[in-house]
């Protein structure tokens, strides 16, 4: 099954690196921050490599009428997907590319880059706190499956335990529509704060004024990590950066601005 994504160079010889990016939940390569940062990567020689996984859109077809998309997504997928994006960049000589995640594609960051540990810098974008805390944290936020959690996670469990884990399900919050065992796999993400002491590149975590401190812990994984990690809070900033994006690819830039990439 091919991933799709978008390649981008650097103008002229100006080639430092090159830099992998992770979309976040139900998003793809061009939206949010993969699509708004590559035009500032390239400014800093990076080649950027912006890619769907499996999990991307919260429902698709390929071609054919079978679907697929989020709401099919499992971790073990996920994990699978950006080793291939990996894979793909290593044999077009970048075998140490900076890593960039949104989201959930943060969370997912922190498991490559604790598996990748050649990695020279890690970008953490409202990377959710993952492990076995994300689901009810993000459901008393009004996520997910919001204040019928118990209700949701009973049905899921009786879907599939009758052979019904691809049958889709409805959640009263954000992202609407899953399947009931892609519901149920959320119990597998990895827990960024667990992992936070195998990270030893330096690593960025930025988070908007907007979002909620538990469910995106900057500062406490900024005090586990085991490199140095910056933590920059953007004012009046939800999670998909809506009128920052300037103001994010700044920080994001001037961060990686002359590292040794």
């Amino acid at each position: 099954m091919p991933l799709e994504g978008a390649w981008y160079e650097p103008e002229g010889s100006k080639r430092t690196g090159a830099a992998l990016l992770f979309h976040g939940n139900t998003m793809n390569f061009y939206s949010g921050a993969p699509r708004f940062l590559p035009p500032a990567l390239t400014e800093l020689g990076l080649a950027c490599l912006a890619f769907n996984r499996r999990g991307h859109d919260i429902l698709a077809i390929r071609d054919s009428r079978a679907a697929e998309g989020a709401a099919f997504q499992t971790i073990a997928e996920a994990v699978a997907d950006n080793r291939y994006a990996a894979q793909w960049l290593a044999q077009r000589g970048f075998p140490r590319p900076v890593v960039i995640g949104h989201s959930n594609g943060g969370m997912l960051a922190v498991r490559h880059v604790a598996d990748h540990q050649e990695t020279p810098a890690l970008v953490l974008l409202s990377a959710h706190c993952g492990g076995k805390n994300m689901v009810p944290i993000a459901s008393e936020s009004g996520l997910l499956a919001g204040e019928r959690l118990l209700e949701l996670t009973a049905q899921a469990e009786r879907m599939v335990a009758e052979g019904k884990g691809r049958e889709l399900m409805l959640l009263p919050g954000w992202w609407y529509v899953t399947s009931a065992a892609s519901f149920l796999d959320l119990a597998n993400c990895p827990d960024i704060l667990e992992l936070a002491p195998k990270i030893r590149c330096p690593v960025l975590y930025l988070r908007g004024g907007q979002e909620p401190r538990d469910l995106y812990p900057a500062e406490e994984f900024a005090r586990r990590c085991g490199g140095k990690c910056d933590v920059e809070i953007v004012p009046q900033c939800d999670h998909f950066y809506r009128g920052r994006e300037g103001a994010v690819s700044a920080i994001v830039s001037q961060w990686l601005k002359g590292r040794q990439l």
